[in-house]
């Protein structure tokens, strides 16, 4: 498998980043790892690489349920963006809720980048199959 250059993480809490990066790390799969604690803080750093000609990570992790800006406000926002290429977005939460299932399903149908859906924990074989660049 070859090395993504660019994964982000948009997710706050400090265990599941620290696991995820973990594993990215031991499976020596990516050359950058940037992390973000909400979907506005990511979305705002997102937005400046497009506007100034800036690689975005290949392989986003989003989690759902964040304070200031969760997930699907994020997705709204990126899929408005003007990005070359395909980006691999990975959905990773704890819910349990038909509607973040409904709402994965909404998001699949607007965009040609690759919406997954995995529930946390992620595992290392997860890892290696969401990794896969779009």
């Amino acid at each position: 498998m070859s090395k993504i250059k660019s994964v982000c993480i948009i997710d706050d809490d400090p265990i599941t980043v620290f696991g995820i990066k973990k594993m990215l790390s031991m499976l020596d799969l990516a050359e950058d790892i940037k992390t973000y604690v909400n979907g506005k803080e990511a979305i705002d750093d997102i937005s400046r690489m497009v506007e100034s000609g800036e690689t975005i990570p290949q392989v986003i992790f989003l989690d759902i349920n964040m304070p200031i800006m969760d997930g699907w406000q994020f997705l709204e926002k990126f899929l408005d963006l003007n990005v070359d290429g395909k980006v691999r977005i990975n959905i990773v939460t704890s819910s349990i809720d038909a509607y973040d299932k409904k709402q994965w399903e909404r998001f699949k149908g607007l965009t040609s980048h690759l919406i997954d859906f995995k529930n946390k924990p992620i595992r290392k074989h997860d890892i290696l199959e969401i990794t896969r660049v779009a």
